[in-house]
């Protein structure tokens, strides 16, 4: 059974960092695509970063309001995916989800493309 769970989200001042972490079970990390989400009230879900399967080389991809700020990277040996923020805005405070699809996929930022998804944790900036 394919399981997700995002963990590490609190509460900081803007221009803080954080760093989520995406624990996932049930499947081959090498055959799966797997994104970061978020959802801030009232707004649609949207992604943040992904990171393609392995046989399709890993590609990693970030959303525009977030490159050279946040940074996806995995630990097969942990079973984890992180998302690494800096230089946290207001205007990040969202529930953060990482979801997972199967296949030779290039990772998107479309939540539709995604199976899977594990339960959120929350992310509080504060100016």
């Amino acid at each position: 059974e394919v399981q997700l769970q995002a963990f590490g989200g609190g509460s900081v001042l803007a221009g803080g960092s954080l760093r989520l972490s995406c624990a996932y079970s049930g499947f081959n990390f090498a055959d799966y695509a797997i994104a970061w989400f978020r959802q801030a009230p009232g707004k649609e879900r949207e992604g943040v970063a992904c990171i393609s399967a392995r046989t399709m080389n890993g590609r990693i991809s970030y959303a525009d309001s977030v490159k050279g700020r946040f940074t996806i990277s995995s630990d097969g040996a942990k079973n984890l995916v992180y998302l690494q923020m800096n230089s946290l805005q207001p205007e990040d405070t969202a529930v953060y989800y990482c979801g997972a699809v199967k296949g030779p996929v290039w990772c998107t930022m479309v939540s539709r493309t995604y199976a899977y998804w594990g339960q959120g944790t929350l992310v509080t900036v504060s100016s």
